[in-house]
């Protein structure tokens, strides 16, 4: 199958749930607005996020692929059972502690580091810490979650995997749905969301071992030995569990911060939101897919595969993200209006969420770019590189966020951010060029030039039309106006992108059609 092929499964299912979660988030908005308990629910949450992408996504997407297709080329489909039954008897034990102390510590995790700035008010603080200690079991559902899914990506089957977190987005919506219908109030409508939160994790974990059923693999229960193979595990994994979770690491930073001013939190969340489309869409696909590929051809000896594999998915991210950069930063205001205004959520929290929008999309081809770095080192079990670059990227937000929160609000925390992923992304790309493990192709370099040339004429045509239909995409302007007006400025921004990148040289169709599949492979030695 070709690589745009395995980018457009993971993809597809991705796009679906981010959908699913705009639904979600335009439903919240709704409901709670940037309100006290929509603080208070996304400050809880983001807790097991947190620890989700820490203690899973980030050191099994890194650590456990590349040693589970070793185990497949070794020793086939039954020594790969075995390995997985080894790291899920380890991992489940480990889980059930983290779970229990994280329950019982949760009042000094709340007072410390989730919301410092909620503890001047005792409501809001008690019931931080009573939802929290809710929906932490969800990074135990989760975690094994995402070990099955590792399993699924290796054996190529990538559908269940990716398709599960729209049970997450599915439950919420019922949730809020029954939230507006009975007319509940915000406090009983965060308490459906954190419950559903339980619910949703429990039926992902349901849906990915189906997948591995289904695949023809089954897991059992081993008591916990910490065999070579786990240890191994381990040392990748700690190093790659702080590396997967720099965003979420950089956002819980932020979010510390932001808990001083009422609606700072939630602001944040909803322009991240919308950002996280492109970046699941294109950066999870790419992640998601590029690893296994990288790991296979790099034990295989395929050297030249592996450096082709790496420069396509580079170029096939910058083809899709600097456009969407560019057409978050004109249209932030005009996307938050049409997704969010309406019921508790106002025009001026439109002009705030909209500028922190503004602000992530100038660092959104970096976000994306840095999962189509990582694998690079991650397939040749290089977890600590990555984790000394998260370090710098976590000191130099912190940084940046204490200083211009101040002055900029939760704006400054957007800066923040995005100016930590350039930081990553620079560091990441150099060292994989410096060591030869990334080949400067000064064609891509060309083409990546033209399509900001590209981008930049769309975005020269969205600011001529946004001029021309302002009263069509005006707040007092009817919904299905805005909803209409703003569909087409995004049609005619593609047709816009696509023609013009395709008529200067930035892309073409056989361009596309031969780098997106994988090659032959070819032996050569290091």
């Amino acid at each position: 199958m070709s690589l745009v092929k395995k980018f457009a499964t993971v993809g597809g299912a991705t796009l679906g749930s981010r959908l699913f979660g705009f639904a979600r988030e335009t439903l919240m908005a709704a409901a709670l607005g940037t309100g006290p308990m929509a603080d208070v629910f996304y400050a809880a949450f983001r807790f097991p996020n947190l620890f989700r992408r820490l203690f899973a996504e980030g050191a099994f997407n890194a650590a456990f692929v590349p040693l589970f297709a070793k185990e497949i080329e070794a020793h086939g489909i039954d020594g790969a059972k075995r390995f997985s039954e080894e790291v899920f008897g380890v991992l489940f034990s480990v889980l059930l502690l983290i779970t229990i102390v994280m329950e019982l510590a949760m009042p000094l995790l709340v007072r410390f580091v989730i919301a410092p700035g909620f503890t001047n008010d005792p409501d809001k603080f008690d019931i931080t810490v009573r939802m929290a200690t809710v929906m932490f079991p969800y990074l135990m559902c989760m975690s094994l979650t995402a070990m099955m899914s590792g399993m699924l990506n290796s054996l190529h089957h990538f559908f269940a995997a990716a398709i599960a977190p729209v049970f997450l987005n599915v439950v919420m919506i019922g949730a809020l749905f029954y939230a507006l219908y009975t007319g509940a109030e915000p406090l009983a409508t965060a308490w459906y969301l954190s419950w559903g939160v339980l619910v949703a994790g429990v039926l992902q974990l349901a849906v990915v071992y189906f997948g591995v059923l289904h695949a023809g693999m089954s897991i059992g229960l081993r008591f916990p030995r910490f065999t070579p193979n786990v240890k191994r595990l381990l040392i990748l994994a700690i190093p790659a569990a702080v590396t997967g979770g720099i965003t979420q690491i950089n956002q819980m930073i932020g979010q510390a911060i932001a808990s001083s001013r009422e609606g700072a939190i939630a602001a944040l969340q909803y322009a991240d939101r919308i950002y996280q489309l492109p970046l699941g869409v294109v950066g999870v696909a790419v992640g998601v897919v590029l690893l296994p590929e990288l790991a296979r051809a790099l034990k295989g000896g395929h050297l030249r595969e592996a450096g082709n594999l790496q420069n396509r998915s580079i170029e096939f991210v910058l083809f899709l993200t600097i456009p969407a950069a560019f057409a978050l930063w004109i249209l932030s205001d005009e996307i938050i209006r049409v997704l969010y205004e309406r019921g508790a959520f106002h025009q001026q929290n439109t002009a705030i969420v909209g500028s922190i929008l503004a602000i992530y999309g100038i660092g959104l081809p970096a976000f994306v770019l840095i999962k189509a770095l990582q694998p690079g080192f991650y397939a040749r079990e290089d977890t600590k590189t990555p984790m000394r670059f998260s370090a710098v990227a976590v000191a130099v937000n912190c940084a940046t966020a204490l200083t211009l929160f101040p002055r900029l609000g939760a704006p400054g925390i957007a800066v923040a951010e995005a100016t930590a992923g350039w930081i990553s992304t620079v560091l990441l790309f150099g060292t994989l060029l410096r060591r030869g493990h990334l080949t400067w192709e000064w064609a891509l370099a060309r083409r990546a030039a033209l399509l900001v040339v590209s981008a930049a004429v769309m975005g020269g045509a969205i600011m001529y039309l946004q001029h021309r239909w302002e009263p069509s995409l005006a707040s007092s302007a009817p919904l299905l106006t805005k909803v209409g007006t703003l569909g087409l400025l995004i049609a005619i921004a593609m047709v816009v992108y696509f023609a013009t990148a395709f008529l200067i040289g930035g892309a073409n169709l056989g361009m596309i059609r031969r780098n997106l599949n994988r090659k032959p492979a070819v032996k050569t030695d290091s």
